[in-house]
């Protein structure tokens, strides 16, 4: 029985990393951009044009450029939950530096010159990894309570 409770909560710890994480990540980043929105200058047109190849303005970091940029991230952001609730959950917490290290430079083309990119990438990487952090040493506990 107690076998079965195990993996129950392995199963539950990591669903919750997953889903849970995929949906504070998006309020979270909806938020911010909102309220950036209400920080930013108005667009009257009297504004120089920005050099070619730049970010305009007014691209928060919810916007559909900058979700282009950082494509395949909510895929991304799925494993590193799983990755990161696993290696907690099986007692092997520094796979949590291999897993920030290898997206990170993973995505370090996309970031170098875009600022809205980067600011996505760091403001979704972290509500990622503390929300995975939480939920696997949640589990962690559930499991000590299982095995005794």
């Amino acid at each position: 029985m107690t076998v079965l409770l195990a993996i129950l909560v392995w199963a539950l710890a990591l669903a919750l990393s997953v889903g849970g994480g995929a949906w504070l990540t998006a309020r979270l980043l909806a938020h911010v951009d909102k309220a950036d929105a209400s920080h930013r200058p108005a667009d009257d047109g009297a504004s120089p044009t920005p050099p070619v190849g730049a970010a305009p303005a007014r691209d928060g970091v919810d916007s559909p450029r900058v979700r282009a940029v950082l494509r395949g991230g909510m895929w991304i952001g799925a494993l590193e939950r799983l990755a990161v609730t696993g290696c907690i959950l099986v007692g092997f917490t520094p796979g949590i530096a291999v897993v920030v290290a290898v997206k990170g430079l993973g995505r370090f083309p996309q970031l170098r010159d875009d600022p809205a990119a980067s600011e996505r990438f760091v403001i979704g990487s972290l509500a990622s990894l503390v929300w995975a952090a939480a939920t696997g040493f949640a589990g962690l506990g559930l499991l000590h309570l299982v095995w005794g």
